[in-house]
């Protein structure tokens, strides 16, 4: 008898327009994240900085960067790791031609660049659709890591063609580098993920988010009815790389701190997030962090309990984690298109009105 709405009243249609209109899910998500800021700073460990929380914030990023372009806009892209490369070595660039630059600044200006590059491989989006735009972004894809892997400037002549993060500090406070510790760099993710979510959720809840979604269900519909297809789409692509290059900035910098192009944003990248948002949920912020979560936590979850519990071999593990992954895509594109949110929704509309049903 917790979730009801008796009472929980509207005044005004702007109360009525939250995000979280219901008063039991607005307390759920401050306290959620006054936990998030506040408690597993102090609690966690390296292990679980590293292992889940950290790459869990820094893929809910990019998730919500292409959630905005598929999800919302309706334009498939196979290239999301080629533009968190983009990003990486923006940022990897920035950090040492511009060493007083503050790292926060470093990361959005990572993203701006991204933005650009992004809007370019979006030209395409004006003449193709569909499956030859999917092949278009994934060219683009290909094209970007063997930019970064052939062009010297890139990497600053290295050797190793290895990139490396500077150590860089916020009011003190190392955020970059070898020495850095787990909850400095998980606050910093936090940071930048708690304010990038809430830019986008703000942006698909408005003018711009609405011709995204014209262009999504029918655009020759919405260019009758006024919506411009050039300036629709090439935002979605801005505003969609502009995230994925800050999640290859936050990816480099922040959690890895030392990449090489070929084996941290191939191919494999572009489909994992992909597949984020496909188990997550098309069209849905909160299915951007469920997707996350989801891939990030199931390769934990398989490598503690049959690896670590009871003795499988590790590739055998990850084998497992593929057919799962893969199983789950068929399962959610044939029974629920909308994934894990939509399941989400369904559950917290018949737990409203239990025991009656529905």
């Amino acid at each position: 008898m917790i979730y009801r709405e008796a009472g929980d009243f509207k005044t005004t249609y702007r109360d009525d327009s939250q995000t979280f209109p219901i008063r039991f899910d607005r307390r759920a998500y401050y306290a959620l994240v006054a936990v998030a800021f506040l408690v597993l700073p102090f609690v966690m460990n390296d292990y679980w900085a590293s292992a889940v929380f950290v790459p869990f914030l820094i893929y809910s990023i990019a998730a919500i960067g292409l959630n905005i372009l598929t999800g919302y806009c309706g334009q498939v892209s196979l290239g999301t790791g080629g533009f968190m490369a983009v990003g990486a070595y923006a940022a990897y660039k920035l950090m040492t031609a511009f060493p007083e630059l503050n790292i926060f600044f470093v990361v959005l200006l990572s993203g701006g660049v991204t933005a650009g590059v992004g809007v370019l491989f979006g030209l395409p989006s004006l003449r193709i659709k569909g499956f030859y735009l999917a092949v278009a972004t994934l060219a683009a894809q290909f094209f970007l890591v063997w930019l970064f892997n052939k062009v010297p400037w890139f990497y600053n002549y290295s050797a190793s063609g290895q990139i490396n993060a500077p150590e860089r500090t916020i009011f003190g406070i190392i955020v970059t580098g070898p020495s850095t510790p787990a909850w400095s760099k998980y606050l910093f993710c936090l940071t930048i993920l708690f304010i990038l979510s809430w830019v986008a959720r703000n942006l698909t809840r408005g003018e711009v988010g609405r011709t995204w979604m014209a262009i999504r269900d029918m655009d020759i519909a919405a260019e009758i009815i006024g919506v411009n297809p050039l300036k629709a789409k090439l935002t979605a692509f801005a505003v969609s790389s502009f995230f994925v290059g800050v999640a290859g900035a936050l990816f480099f910098a922040v959690y890895l701190g030392a990449v090489e192009v070929t084996e941290a944003f191939g191919i494999q990248k572009s489909f994992l997030v992909l597949f984020m948002i496909i188990i997550g949920g098309l069209g849905s912020m909160f299915g951007s962090f469920a997707g996350a979560a989801f891939l990030v936590l199931l390769p934990v979850f398989l490598k503690n309990a049959l690896v670590g519990g009871l003795g499988w071999p590790t590739d055998l593990a990850a084998h497992l984690e593929l057919m799962i992954v893969g199983a789950l895509i068929i399962v959610f594109l044939i029974a629920e298109p909308h994934g894990i949110a939509a399941l989400w929704r369904t559950a917290k509309e018949k737990l409203r009105l239990w025991p009656f049903p529905h």
